[in-house]
């Protein structure tokens, strides 16, 4: 097993993203039961490489799983910018079709548009901006014919919720 230090200096984000963001991103981990230090953490690499899809990546899932929702949300949104941007697909996510990768193929970086695009639609029917998450997890569901996202558990779950809040509003 790794000691703390050789886990925090380890290199595997592709080696553009500088060492001491990588650090700062690993030490989240060692940290987490602390949410203070944690999340100084996160802005510690936030200010090191504020535009590293990495960082980005690291704060949506630290502030996600901490259920602080509307501090997740800039982070998949630059996720979702910077996929766009790497795949070299439209600026907006709507006008991605099929006829700009093999999204059927479940490597590289479609993937990683697919994904964050999925992240960002679920994170916003948590939000309960439930069309707008309907909106992008459709897309998804459009792009990855397989379904391997998932997109498709994604919206019966909404769907089922929304039905859910109708009948509640009907009693």
């Amino acid at each position: 097993m790794l000691d703390d230090e050789a886990w925090l200096e380890r290199r595997y984000y592709g080696g553009d993203l500088p060492a001491e963001a990588e650090r700062a991103l690993h030490a989240v981990g060692l940290h987490w039961e602390d949410e203070e230090a944690s999340e100084a953490y996160i802005r510690q690499a936030l200010s090191l490489a504020p535009n590293h899809l990495a960082v980005h990546f690291g704060a949506y899932k630290f502030y996600y799983y901490r259920r602080r929702l509307r501090e997740a949300l800039p982070h998949v949104e630059a996720w979702v910018v910077d996929a766009l941007r790497r795949n070299s697909f439209p600026d907006d996510w709507h006008k991605v079709t099929g006829d700009h990768a093999d999204f059927n193929n479940f490597d590289g970086e479609p993937r990683v548009f697919l994904f964050s695009l999925r992240a960002y639609g679920w994170l916003l029917a948590r939000l309960r901006r439930i069309e707008e998450g309907r909106e992008a997890l459709l897309k998804v569901a459009e792009l990855d014919l397989k379904d391997r996202m998932g997109a498709l558990r994604l919206l019966a779950i909404i769907d089922q919720g929304s039905r859910a809040e109708a009948d509640d509003d009907d009693d």
